[in-house]
């Protein structure tokens, strides 16, 4: 366990998971993979992610315990190892405040608590908590590199289930 700065660089493997533990949401990070191609569903049409192996896939939850980070696993690992693809729910859809855990992937991603959850089909805004607004986080060979990163603990785990 560590405490944050502001701005940092933090090596991930494909086979580890970067856990951001704050006071009010959490949030869970991947590399891509080799895969390369992720599906994201919206009520429309279906889009293909091309993705690179040093691309990110982000889960966030508004709640901090032992449950959701089991949850949050679970969720990235049905996206990236099972090929589950992305939801994106529409506009005002009633199951949106009901969402425990929210994903994202790409290149990079923006935290914000200003949005909708599970309802933006740019895979480069993610919903969060409020302690974790205008995170950023983006993919490198060698990990994750981080901005605006609050106060939080930062834990690195084994990525299986």
């Amino acid at each position: 366990m560590e405490t944050s700065a502001s701005s940092k660089e933090i090596s991930l493997k494909e086979s580890e998971m970067l856990l951001l533990r704050g006071t009010a949401g959490t949030v869970a990070i991947v590399k891509a993979g080799p895969s390369g191609q992720f599906f994201l569903e919206t009520e429309s049409e279906e889009i293909v992610l091309g993705l690179e192996p040093h691309d990110l896939i982000v889960a966030s939850a508004l709640s901090v315990n032992e449950k959701t980070e089991k949850g949050l696993k679970c969720v990235l690992f049905m996206i990236r190892e099972i090929r589950s693809p992305l939801i994106v729910l529409p506009k005002h859809h009633p199951a949106s405040p009901r969402l425990p855990i929210v994903v994202s992937a790409g290149g990079k991603t923006v935290m914000s608590c200003n949005i909708t959850p599970g309802t933006h089909p740019n895979q480069d805004v993610l919903c969060g908590s409020n302690e974790f607004d205008s995170l950023e986080l983006t993919g490198t060979p060698e990990g994750v590199q981080i901005k605006n990163l609050p106060h939080c603990e930062i834990l690195k785990v084994n990525f299986d289930i």
